[in-house]
Parts: C-alpha cells; sequence; structure tokens
C-alpha cells in the first residue's frame, strides 16, 4: 500500500485526488491547508492526521521519515494555489517523497529548470495531473492527426468557458502573481493539449487579456488554432445561457465537433493509476505549455484578423 501526503486539502480540486488516492489503494497518511474546511476527508481517509500549519505538517512528516525509513511516504499529492507549486514539489522531493502536482506545474518556464536540479540531486521524481493526455477521444484525435498527410494544417477552434462567481477576482485566482492570469489558471491543460496533438509551438499571439476572459492565436506544426477562455458567464452562448447552463466546452477541427465532454471524472484516478505505474508525464512534457501560458502573459493584444475566435466578433 503506497502512503500519500496532500497539500491544499480545503481545494476545489482536492477532492478528486482523494478519490484517486483511494481507488488505486493507497493510504492518505497526512494532510495540510491553512484553511480547515477539510470535513471531505471523512468520506475517504477519516484517520489522516491533518494540519492548518506547513511548520506541524513538515515536522509530523520529517518525523515519519525518521521513524519510518526513507519512503514513509511515498507521495506528496499537490493541491495549493499555482505559486506555491514549485515550493511544495521541492519539499516533496526533499522528504523522501515523489510529487503528483495539479496544474499548472509552475509559473514560468525557468522553474522547471530548477526542479530538474532537484530531482537529480533527491533521485525523486515529479509527476503531473495532465489528464487531457488520457482522455479516449483526445487520443483518438491525436492518432487521426498522426494518420493525415504530413502538409496537412488542421483549423480548430477551442472555446472553453467556466463561469465563476464574484469571488473569483478575490481570490489568489485572481491575482495574476499567484494564478498566473486567467489562460494560466483554467487553460494550461488545454494548451498542453494541444502541442500534444498538434506538435510544435510555432506562433503566439494575444488578441485579448483581462482578468476575467483572453483570446487568441496558436500555431504549431499540424493546426491553426484560435482560442477563446472565460469565466463570465455573459459569455455562454445565449442559447445554453438561457437553459440555465454555466459552462460551455467546444473544440472543432476541421469545422467537426470533437465530442470531449464525458470520461473527465475517472481521469484523475487515470492519471494516478499511470503514475504508480511508472508511466506519470514528468517535468518536460510540460515545458511547452508553461511556456505557451508565460508568453501569453507577457504578450501584448494585437487586431485580430481572420485569426480571430468567432467569440470576439464585435469586442475587440
Amino acid at each position: 500500500m503506497k502512503k500519500f501526503a496532500l497539500i491544499g486539502a480545503a481545494g476545489y480540486i482536492a477532492p478528486r485526488h482523494m478519490q484517486a488516492i483511494r481507488a488505486v489503494g493507497g493510504q492518505l497518511v497526512a494532510a495540510y491547508d491553512p484553511n480547515d474546511s477539510v470535513g471531505i476527508i471523512d468520506s475517504h481517509f477519516p484517520d489522516a492526521h491533518f494540519f492548518t500549519e506547513f511548520e506541524r505538517f513538515d515536522r509530523h512528516i520529517d518525523k515519519r521519515r525518521r521513524s519510518e525509513g526513507v519512503r514513509a511516504v511515498d507521495y506528496v499529492s499537490i493541491c495549493s494555489p499555482n505559486y506555491l507549486h514549485d515550493a511544495h514539489m521541492r519539499f516533496a522531493l526533499r522528504s523522501g517523497a515523489d510529487a503528483i502536482c495539479e496544474k499548472p506545474l509552475v509559473l514560468n518556464p525557468w522553474n522547471i529548470d530548477g526542479l530538474v536540479d532537484i530531482e537529480r540531486d533527491t533521485g525523486r521524481r515529479i509527476n503531473t495531473i495532465l489528464q487531457l493526455r488520457l482522455h479516449p477521444s483526445i487520443i483518438a484525435l491525436r492518432e487521426k492527426v498522426a494518420a493525415a498527410p504530413a502538409d496537412r494544417k488542421f483549423e480548430v477552434d477551442l472555446s472553453y468557458i467556466t463561469s465563476r462567481g464574484n469571488w473569483y477576482l478575490q481570490s489568489w485566482k485572481g491575482d495574476e502573481k499567484k494564478s498566473g492570469g486567467i489562460a494560466t489558471n483554467i487553460g494550461v491543460h488545454f494548451f498542453d493539449m494541444l502541442h500534444f496533438i498538434f506538435g510544435a509551438l510555432q506562433d503566439n499571439r494575444v488578441h485579448l487579456a483581462t482578468p476575467t476572459c483572453a483570446a487568441g492565436y496558436l500555431e504549431y506544426e499540424r493546426a491553426r488554432v484560435r482560442w477563446f477562455l472565460s469565466v463570465d458567464v455573459a459569455d455562454v452562448p445565449a442559447p445554453q445561457r438561457e437553459a440555465g447552463q454555466r459552462t460551455y466546452r467546444s473544440i472543432t477541427v476541421g469545422g467537426e465537433e470533437i465530442e470531449f465532454s464525458g470520461g473527465f471524472t475517472d481521469l484523475h484516478t487515470r492519471s494516478y493509476e499511470e503514475i504508480l505505474a511508472g508511466r506519470g508525464f514528468g517535468l518536460d512534457e510540460n515545458r511547452v505549455a508553461i511556456e505557451t501560458v508565460s508568453a501569453i502573459r507577457k504578450l501584448a493584444p494585437v487586431a485580430a484578423g481572420a485569426d480571430g475566435h468567432p467569440f470576439l466578433a464585435g469586442r475587440v
């Protein structure tokens, strides 16, 4: 039985990690979060030790390591705010554990270089949750692209709107220095998916950048991509919004809709299964997506032409 610790137990995504740990037969031995609204732990691992102070959590992990051996904790799962991922992965590796980190792995590509050094020094490994790489529809699309003529570039529209209330901009997620901004916070796994399917990134333009919405154009070896991301319910297309829908997700390739709305609930468990089998996605797999969102954060918006996403009509 593999032993896990969890950082960020009160966060939105933490329950999926708890479910995945239980599904793979693991044991959550310790969890940390400065917020004590973590009753969800009782549904999965009621015997887990819990700490609201990182110093006491650190002490507990260190005591376990000294009394039970180097692998007293096999994995530290990291669900903390984005800007803390780097520090928490370093903590995991120095504690003799491998890390399992939520997206985005880090905010800047140079952070990856430092983590490569920590991996080498400790002999431990960093894994990340790039769950879309495991989605059957995405895998099928990648195979379709690979089988197409090598000189063909696919025309892609990516639209993702996940509505958030007024709390969003008041939380760390609304602080670009902590979250990386909207393209990083809600888009990084889609940008990784695009690289995974369509190859190396060749061009990166931004057409719109606000705290709640971003849009632009990306060109890959095998695709031209118009993208639009938002947390504003007003951006949900009218028919869906009038029906009470607050989330809208669409990817079209060559005008054909790629259905991938189903199958999301089990992808964290699939990610954990792959990690425990030694097939997790490591630092190198993250680099292109992190470079992409880091550049988007710095690029000045330019006027959109034919490369502009349809949802930009009348906005820029």
